[in-house]
Order: C-alpha cells, then sequence, then structure tokens
C-alpha cells in the first residue's frame, strides 16, 4: 500500500482528496494545522500529522516524529494553503514562503517523495487576452492579476527551479463542489432571488467539479509523467449567464436581474482596501477581487492534459451544480 501525504487535509479541496486517495487504496495522512477542524475528516483509516509550516524547523519536528515511527511518504500533494488572506503579505508567506519551507525541510531530512504533486491555479498565468478571446496556454508569459495569483505563481517558479525534485503540478479553474463556500456566496445570492452581474461586457468562465479535480490528482501520481504542469477544466466554457441559468433552474427560483457598473464596484473596492488598510486588513470586495470579476477570458488550454491522460471529466456545470446544491440543501446551507 502507497502512502500518501496530503497538506491543507482539513479544506474543501483537502477533504476530497482524502476521501478519493481511501477510495483508490492509499494509506492517507493527513497534514492539517492544530487548530484545524476535523468535521470532514472522520474515516478511521485516515492518519493525522500535525504541520506547522512558518518555518523549515518547525516542518522538520514533524518530519522527525514521522522517521521515528518509520512513516515515509510515497507521495505528497501539496494543497494547502490560502485563496483569502486578512494581510496582504499572507499570500505570499502561505502560499509560497510555506512551501519552500516544506521542501527545504523534506530534501534535508532526505524525505523527497517519489512524486510532489502541487496544487496550483489558472490564477498564477491569469486570465486570457479579453480582445483575441485566446485561451491561457502554457506557453504564454504568466501575468497573475491579484496577490493570490502572484503568490502561487512565486512558489511555482521556485518548485521549477529545483534540480532532481520530482514535481508536478494542476492549474485548476474554478473549482466547484459540496463544502465550497466562494461559490456558495452566489448560489446564496440567486437563492434570494437576486440576479448581479458586475459590469455589461460578457464574461466567459470555465470550471472544474471537484470530484473531477482529485481523480485527476491521483492519476497524475500514477502517470510517468514528471515535473510538467497542466491547467485544469471541465474542456467547456460558460456564459456568466448560463451559469446563472443553470443555477436557477436547480433551485427553481426565478429572480431580479441587474447589472453594477465596473466604476462603482472599483470604487467601492478602493475606499473599502484603503479604510481597511488602517487596520492593517483587507476587505472581502478589494481591488484584487475586482480585478477577477472584470475579466472576462477564462478559457484555459486543456489539451495537453486530454493528451497526457486522456482525462474526460465525469461532470459539466449542470450536473455539477446540481449535485452541489443538493449538498447544500441536505446540510442546510440553503
Amino acid at each position: 500500500m502507497k502512502n500518501v501525504l496530503i497538506t491543507g487535509a482539513s479544506g474543501f479541496i483537502g477533504s476530497f482528496l482524502v476521501e478519493e486517495g481511501l477510495k483508490q487504496g492509499y494509506q492517507v495522512y493527513a497534514g492539517i494545522r492544530k487548530s484545524s477542524s476535523r468535521a470532514y475528516l472522520q474515516d478511521p483509516r485516515i492518519k493525522f500529522l500535525e504541520f506547522n509550516f512558518s518555518t523549515r524547523e518547525t516542518v522538520m519536528e514533524t518530519l522527525t516524529e514521522c522517521l521515528r515511527n518509520q512513516i515515509r511518504f510515497d507521495y505528497i500533494i501539496h494543497n494547502a494553503g490560502l485563496t483569502k488572506a486578512k494581510k496582504k503579505e499572507d499570500f505570499y508567506n502561505v502560499n509560497c514562503r510555506n512551501t519552500i519551507n516544506f521542501i527545504e525541510a523534506l530534501t534535508e531530512k532526505e524525505m523527497v517523495p517519489e512524486k510532489f504533486l502541487f496544487i496550483s491555479s489558472l490564477a498564477a498565468f491569469g486570465p486570457g487576452n479579453p480582445l483575441t478571446g485566446e485561451p491561457v496556454r502554457l506557453a504564454d508569459e504568466p501575468k497573475p492579476i491579484e496577490l493570490y495569483g502572484k503568490s502561487k505563481l512565486d512558489a511555482e517558479r521556485y518548485i521549477m527551479g529545483l534540480k532532481n525534485f520530482p514535481w508536478l503540478i494542476l492549474r485548476p479553474t474554478g473549482v466547484y463542489g459540496p463544502k465550497e463556500k466562494d461559490y456558495y456566496v452566489f448560489f446564496q445570492t440567486i437563492n434570494r432571488g437576486m440576479e448581479p452581474y458586475i459590469g455589461f461586457r460578457k464574461q466567459v468562465l470555465t470550471f472544474i467539479y471537484v470530484r473531477d479535480l482529485v481523480r485527476l490528482a491521483f492519476i497524475a501520481l500514477a502517470s510517468p509523467h514528471l515535473q510538467k504542469g497542466w491547467f485544469v477544466s471541465d474542456g467547456k466554457e460558460y456564459p456568466s449567464e448560463l451559469f446563472a441559468e443553470i443555477t436557477k433552474k436547480a433551485l427553481g427560483k426565478r429572480t431580479i436581474r441587474f447589472t453594477v457598473p465596473l466604476f462603482i464596484v472599483k470604487t467601492i473596492a478602493i475606499l473599502g482596501e484603503n479604510i481597511a488598510g488602517l487596520w492593517g486588513t483587507m476587505p472581502t470586495l478589494n481591488t484584487d477581487k475586482y480585478n477577477v470579476l472584470s475579466s472576462t477570458n477564462w478559457r484555459c488550454e486543456i489539451e495537453p492534459l486530454e493528451q497526457d491522460f486522456g482525462f474526460k471529466a465525469e461532470y459539466d456545470l449542470e450536473k455539477g451544480v446540481a449535485e452541489t446544491l443538493a449538498w447544500y440543501k441536505k446540510e442546510n446551507w440553503l
């Protein structure tokens, strides 16, 4: 039985990675913080390891304990990270600096696995050209438009600069599914009968359902590939209006549709960020969020993914949204 360590295991994607690893017969080690909730990690087969990635030394303490107990990892999926932060520097510290600390500790303790899979994001490259509508391609120069994406790109560049290190990188587009909390806000809004849009330009979105993403992660681990990265989506493109239509149909809701001009959203974002900055924090609607909301082209190239893995998503948006909303209702989130 192969051992796999999954960091960020208590979160949305992490808990699904743990579930998939168990399903595929791995011995799963769930890497969590001491303060992490274990609400979605109830399977008795899971073995827990508490990590503090803030310094190389704290990581080495956990790895030393692993060696003392004769625990080594065949594979590591490094999924721990931040998508939102109270302070701007937290993005770099958690998404990049902590990754560096982790890899340096693994190297020093001679615990480098057969494969180290880094869960990055399409945000590391940024959106596609809004004028041509061309998708983001692997050969393109990355142009992240937010601190989250920049921090993921910094981590990627560090990883790809390592000699003889067995890395793989997955860059999913928008990931949704049960337990997720960002798209959940959109579902809540539709459920309340409102259908807001930001700006008057048409926006093309791409998605990957969480179960497809985690299935792909384990396909990548079992593959012969090393030192390669891919964009990940379900292979389809969705106008923002279609996302809303699919959600309304699944919820059986009618909505009031309205559009907020971009200049109003940008003004609110700048003012909120300046005010919050006085206390050293970041508001939910900030200039980074504005950059994302105002971008119209989130297409990405997935032909390399299909060629290397023969990957086909099992969920399109309609099927994925239906399953997601059913879970939200079951858990009384909606």
